[in-house]
């Protein structure tokens, strides 16, 4: 199940790659800028401003969750039932279902698209979500595949899975893009909504086999940014061996509006983004512990 697939992506580990968003995660952060890519299962995606109120999806629509509202076209989450049916006719594409199921030789012919790409910019495919390993079988094929084409491959996940899933498919990735948001466990499920334990032990276990990690840190203002949890991050971080870097990833609210396309409400209404010199000052400390810091 996968719900995008983004070419020349430039952020998503070294040179020019495709990155693979596969549906579906464990986890419940209270900042995901991606809520489409939370529940395993296709869901509409409704957006507003791009309704020309033709009209089709009402005639399409047999639950009676969509009705026209004076001059506009109005949707109830309650009576809808995700099938799909409204997105199928909607030219706008105002109705999308985010999600569909791929053969892997479907997302291969994807990949292999920006082959040329990759060669020259060191590139290759990212695997991301959601969380990857919550499809380990079809992960394991596709990351089989591009080991075939000699297509460079990073795995972009939380960690949050069983070790003998990870073992499954460590041979296959040449990167992990290990995202850790806290090190405390009672702040880990207070604000990510399951135990830091098995992501930490997870980590440890990559780097002592040698893996390639870059750990991936979101910075949420009042959550993760106070010098105690920047301090835990940097002396678990260098711990690892074969670490190679701390990427920051400020945070935005640029994927606040899905939740509303979504109809889910978003938990963090009034975050904010770090302040530049709060990043400066969080790099700093991190590389206090002998660590190499990008602000991404």
């Amino acid at each position: 199940m996968v719900f995008d697939i983004r070419r020349y992506s430039i952020h998503d580990g070294p040179g020019i790659r495709t990155t693979v968003f596969f549906k579906g995660c464990p986890l419940s952060c209270l900042w995901c800028h991606n809520p489409e890519s939370q529940a395993i299962e296709p869901e509409l995606m409704w957006r507003e401003n791009r309704c020309i109120r033709c009209g089709a999806c009402l005639a399409a629509c047999m639950h009676g969750a969509i009705w026209q509202d004076q001059d506009k076209i109005a949707t109830s989450p309650e009576r809808c039932v995700q099938c799909g049916a409204c997105a199928e006719v909607c030219l706008a594409e105002a109705r999308q279902m985010m999600g569909r199921e791929m053969s892997v030789p479907q997302v291969m012919a994807e990949i292999e698209r920006d082959v040329a790409f990759y060669d020259e910019s060191g590139g290759g495919v990212t695997c991301s979500g959601g969380e990857p390993l919550l499809q380990p079988d079809f992960l394991r094929a596709l990351l089989e595949a591009c080991r075939e084409r000699e297509i460079h491959t990073a795995l972009d996940t939380s960690g949050f899975a069983a070790w003998e899933v990870i073992e499954s498919i460590r041979a296959y990735v040449d990167l992990f893009l290990y995202d850790l948001k806290l090190v405390d466990d009672a702040r880990h499920r207070r604000f990510v909504g399951v135990s830091s334990e098995l992501i930490l032990q997870n980590a440890r276990a990559l780097a002592a086999r040698g893996h390639r990690l870059v750990l991936r840190i979101p910075i949420i203002p009042g959550i993760n940014d106070d010098d105690g949890s920047v301090c835990q991050l940097g002396a678990f971080a260098r711990e690892l061996r074969c670490l190679n870097g701390i990427d920051l990833l400020p945070y935005h609210h640029i994927g606040a509006e899905k939740y509303a396309r979504l109809h889910k409400p978003y938990l963090l209404p009034d975050a904010r983004p770090p302040l530049a010199d709060r990043m400066a000052a969080i790099a700093k400390i991190l590389q206090g512990f002998g660590l190499k810091v990008k602000i991404v």
